[in-house]
């Protein structure tokens, strides 16, 4: 059993208090600790028995980085549409500014972390389906789990206040240790899920948006636009995000994989693509468009590989992402590396065009200034980006939410990383929306981009035990 010894805790929220009384402004008082190894799918679960629609998990492609919150000890939301991404990190940073941190060991993505994301596009009429997320919203967990490179902390975060008193150290002490103590038990693989019910959502109507954009594309100057279309499942008991996860990590190794509750819904995935990583002054982004399936033998998918890497189509759409991606990491660092051709990268259902981009970032460079560069890319919004996105928003009938827009985290020493969230879905009670696009150029034909999409539902279809084998 993990035993969480109780350190400065009870001092630093005696601090905060005080700090509060005279400041009449919240204080954040962090804790971290290193604890013995727990399983984060493990901590992520017995969450749920108090804190149900208010954890996330995460997990990079490396295995090398897991983050697990429960609660929500203070939450980031953005109201103005036009600044929201310097909003939100105005929030955080005076969030930041009398925090109280209490830790022994220095380590990125503990302590004080906000995780959460942004919608695709915040000026795209809203419907039902995405109502219980903001269009900026972050989370500050009120207990983080943290797994960075083999090792396990855990991060306890409290906001005081001018009203509160020592009673709230008890009760956290309580409920801390129980939580860890329940979470290092071995728990039992989860349950499989019965879907009775998939509605291809308006598939003809889509195609027909695909040849008019098209026709648009031949006569315009819009270089590339990407549609999105939605699949809905219907399944006999409530989803268990869990279960969702599990599979994920399973099938979906070489993604990140995320989930992000909010009132009652849950956005889940295992997206291919980062945005943008800061790690110290370094910087990492993604060029990831055009896309193939992959073979059935070993033979058949090197032919379908190389068949990709030469697909004339394919690579003019990658090499707009590759520019574009560059000319914004340019904006915040001194020097940018990436490779002249791209390779692949190869997942379970499907095979990209691949482009690593290096960059060493300006020291007033942060990474939700680059996420504001960089997003909606052109590998899931278009080219020229404005007008892109703008015909998106006139023409696709879909509310995409958070679907292809930035998901991830960024700690209290600047350090972060955001995944472009495709290969995803909306879990809410016991149904599931997934999403998936393709980029629409001048030469596209409806029903391959139509197969192209199916092929990119099939993750998630895996995970949610849709796929009909």
């Amino acid at each position: 059993m993990v035993t969480i010894m109780e350190t400065e805790l009870k001092k630093g929220i005696k601090e905060a208090i005080e700090k509060s009384k005279k400041s009449l402004m919240p204080v954040l008082v962090s804790e971290v600790q290193k604890i013995d190894h727990i399983e984060p799918l493990s901590f992520f679960a017995v969450g749920k028995e108090n804190y149900l629609g208010e954890r996330f998990f995460w997990k990079d492609p490396t295995d090398t980085m897991f983050l697990v919150g429960i609660g929500v000890c203070h939450q980031i939301q953005s109201g103005e549409v036009d600044n929201r991404f310097n909003q939100v990190e105005d929030q955080w940073n005076q969030l930041l500014k009398e925090a109280i941190i209490i830790k022994d060991e220095e380590q990125k993505a503990t302590g004080p972390i906000m995780f959460g994301g942004f919608s695709f596009d915040p000026l795209k009429k809203k419907t039902s389906l995405w109502s219980k997320y903001a269009d900026s919203l972050f989370h500050v967990p009120k207990y983080l789990l943290s797994i960075v490179e083999g090792k396990t902390f855990l991060t306890t975060n409290i906001v005081c206040t001018q009203y509160d008193d020592s009673s709230i150290f008890e009760q956290t002490i309580v409920e801390r240790q129980a939580l860890v103590s329940k979470a290092s038990k071995a728990i039992k693989s989860h349950a499989s899920m019965l879907v009775e019910e998939q509605e291809v959502v308006d598939p003809e109507e889509w195609k027909q948006t695909v040849r008019d954009l098209v026709r648009d594309l031949k006569n315009g100057e819009l270089k590339k636009a990407v549609l999105a279309r939605e699949l809905r499942l219907i399944f006999q008991d409530a989803v268990l995000v869990e279960s969702v996860l599990e599979q994920l990590l399973q099938e979906q190794k070489e993604s990140f994989t995320f989930a992000f509750e909010s009132n009652g819904d849950c956005f889940v995935g295992a997206s291919p693509e980062r945005l943008v990583k800061k790690d110290g002054n370094q910087l990492f982004s993604t060029c990831l468009a055009g896309s193939i399936a992959r073979g059935k033998t070993e033979k058949e998918d090197k032919q379908l590989g190389d068949q990709l890497l030469n697909d004339a189509k394919n690579l003019k759409e990658h090499l707009y992402v590759v520019e574009m991606i560059k000319e914004a990491m340019e904006k915040v660092c001194d020097a940018v590396k990436l490779p002249s051709r791209p390779s692949l990268m190869k997942m379970r259902d499907i095979q990209h065009l691949y482009t690593p981009v290096v960059g060493f970032s300006k020291d007033e460079s942060s990474v939700l200034q680059v996420v504001d560069f960089l997003h909606p890319t052109p590998a899931l919004g278009g080219l020229p980006q404005r007008q892109a996105v703008e015909k998106i928003r006139e023409i696709e009938n879909l509310d995409r939410g958070y679907y292809a827009a930035p998901v991830g985290w960024l700690d209290y020493e600047g350090n972060g990383e955001f995944a472009v969230a495709i290969r995803s879905a909306l879990i809410q009670g016991n149904e599931a929306s997934l999403f998936a696009g393709c980029g629409i150029v001048q030469d596209s034909d409806a029903e391959s981009e139509y197969v192209e999409t199916k092929i990119k539902f099939r993750p998630m279809l895996s995970a949610l035990g849709g796929l009909k084998r």
